[in-house]
C-alpha cells in the first residue's frame, strides 16, 4: 500500500478530484497550507503598496491506495495538476506499513 501525498494550487483541486474519482478513487484528504519552493513566495501590490508574499497558499491532498493503483494515481494527479507553471507542485509517494478502518477493524487493503 502507499501514501500518496500532493501539494498543489487551490484552483486545481475540481480537477484533480474528477481525475482520481475516474480511476476508482474513494477518498481523499484535503488540507489547505501554505509553503514556499523554488520560486521563494512572491511580491504583490494591496492598496498601492507593494509587499512581499513568503509563503504561496497551496492544498495538501493526502490519499492511501494499493500498490497496483498508485502509479496511475500519480499519474492522474500530474495530469490534472499541471499548468506547466512554477509553483504547480509536488507528489511524494510513501510505503503504508497498516491501514485499519476504525468503525469495523478491516486492516490493510480491505480498509482502503
Amino acid at each position: 500500500m502507499k501514501m500518496i501525498v500532493a501539494v498543489i494550487k487551490p484552483h486545481r483541486l475540481d480537477q484533480v478530484r474528477d481525475a482520481l474519482t475516474a480511476i476508482g478513487v474513494h477518498g481523499l484528504t484535503v488540507s489547505e497550507v501554505r509553503g514556499y519552493g523554488r520560486q521563494g513566495g512572491h511580491t504583490e501590490i494591496y492598496r498601492g503598496a507593494e509587499y512581499q508574499v513568503n509563503f504561496v497558499p497551496k492544498l495538501k491532498l493526502e490519499v492511501a491506495v494499493s500498490n497496483d493503483l498508485s502509479e496511475r494515481v500519480v499519474e492522474a494527479i500530474r495530469d490534472a495538476a499541471n499548468n506547466d507553471q512554477i509553483g504547480d507542485g509536488k507528489i511524494f509517494v510513501a510505503d503504508l506499513e497498516q491501514i485499519m478502518r476504525i468503525r469495523t477493524g478491516e486492516t490493510n487493503d480491505e480498509a482502503l
